[in-house]
Formats: structure tokens, sequence, C-alpha cells
């Protein structure tokens, strides 16, 4: 799934009943199924078409549009991946995480304080983020696997993420082979993403999916559910270093194969 356990504010009582409130275990995986993958379709114009009508929609509204943005803001992964990040702007980062709206809106709005869902940093910047956070709840996560390529000797990868956990990561944000995709070699990129998912340990793993690279929708559709399969507790769309990275279209895609794993699986 796209998110699987989360760190929620606590809403006030009289807008907590409207934010869904989501707490799964971890997606445990399942065996490769080579015949599901084969007979996954994407119809990119009537995905495309689809995906136009979205952003004219306003489905939610008044207490209901606040309350929802409040709760998209705990699901937010703070980010920097700079080849010029501190340590100093990483603690600014990870200040703004632990209060992402001013005190005065929430106040307006009748919600205690919120933070972010996590702070996604390099491995290097790791230990500094654990400590900026500690007693506050909010887990940092490591970009890992030769990010943003994922082209490195494959051993040094898996040891990359062990390296993250060790220094205190929850979460590891992985890059899977764009190439097992592009000349489908499922089997290949499930191993991976297994191997991936071992070396996490107790660490929540991500798998970024360049789905800008991966030429097709039916592409997208297929890498979903097979690094779902393999174990991913989360599926992105982009490194964000791609030339396209998230569209409307793709995620479209992506939910529909998170919905599909969902009724197979019950995950």
């Amino acid at each position: 799934m796209t998110q699987t356990e989360t760190n929620p504010a606590t809403l006030g009582a009289a807008q907590s009943d409207l934010l869904p409130q989501v707490h799964l275990p971890r997606n445990a995986g399942m065996e490769l199924d080579l015949d599901w993958v084969a007979r996954v379709q994407a119809n990119t114009s009537a995905i495309e078409r689809r995906a136009a009508t979205l952003p004219g929609r306003r489905s939610v509204k008044k207490a209901y549009q606040a309350a929802w943005l409040a709760k998209a803001v705990t699901l937010i992964d703070l980010t920097t991946l700079s080849g010029d990040d501190t340590p100093g702007r990483v603690r600014r980062l990870c200040a703004k995480a632990r209060q992402p709206v001013r005190a005065d809106i929430l106040d307006a709005l009748g919600l205690p304080a919120i933070t972010t869902g996590a702070v996604c940093v390099y491995h290097e910047m790791v230990e500094t983020a654990v400590e900026a956070l500690h007693g506050t709840g909010i887990p940092v996560a490591a970009v890992s696997t030769g990010f943003p390529a994922g082209l490195s000797p494959f051993h040094l990868r898996v040891k990359e993420i062990e390296e993250s956990v060790a220094a205190g990561a929850a979460e590891i944000d992985i890059v899977i082979s764009r190439r097992h995709v592009l000349t489908g070699n499922w089997q290949a990129l499930y191993d991976e993403m297994r191997t991936f998912r071992a070396a996490c340990g107790e660490a929540h793993v991500k798998a970024i999916l360049a789905t800008g690279e991966l030429g097709t929708l039916r592409n997208v559709a297929r890498a979903s559910l097979i690094c779902m399969m393999a174990g991913a507790d989360f599926i992105k769309t982009s490194t964000g270093k791609e030339t396209v990275n998230a569209t409307l279209p793709v995620s479209l895609t992506m939910i529909r194969a998170i919905r599909a794993y969902e009724a197979r699986t019950g995950f």
C-alpha cells in the first residue's frame, strides 16, 4: 500500500470523526504470481481521461476539507536530498516536521498540534535527524540502494539499507532496478524487492518505482503489484530526480493496483 502505518495527529472533538485513522500491520507479501502479472492491463487513454476529471472535482467540502488537509500533512515525508545538505539544514527541517502548521491556524480550526509523517534524508544525515526528532514519535526515513538511479553494486545496496537501519532509520526508501521492468524480468524484480525487504528488518520499506522511466502505464501497474507481492509496505511514484515524476495518470494506475492487491490479500 502507499501508506501502512502513520503517526496521525488526534483531531479535536468537533472533527475527530472526520479523518479515517489507518493502523494496518506490515505487508507480509505473497508468492510471485506471474499469471496475475500477465493479466494486468492499463488502458492509457481511459486512465488519462479519468485523471483529467479529477482536478475539477470537490468531493470534500467545508469542515471535512480542513480535516482532510490536516490529515494530508500528517502523511507527508518532509524531505531534503541535496548534495549541500548540512546538519543545520536537517535540524531546521526536523523543527518544521514537529510543527508544520502554525499554532494559531490550528487553534482557529479547532485542531491540536500535528506533525508530518516522517523526515526523509540521505544516510549521512540519519543520525542527525534521529537526534533532532528524539521523543517526537516522528520516524526518520532514509533513501537507500543507490538512490536515485539504483545502479550501484547489489551487495552495496543491501549494505546501505542495513547501515541506515542501524543508524536509526525507521523507514527505508529503496529504488527498484528499472531494467527489470523494461525487460520484463519480473522474477528478478521480485527477488530484488524481497532481499531489500529482508534487509530492512523491522523498518518499513518503501518501493520507489521511478515511474517516469518505466515506459508505459502497464509497466507501472505490473511493477506496483510485484513490489507489493514482495512485501513493500509503501509504493511511491518517483525519486523526484527523473525528468517526469508523479502524474495523475500514474497515481491512478498505482491506486488501482493497490486496490487489486487489497482485494486479493486483505492488505
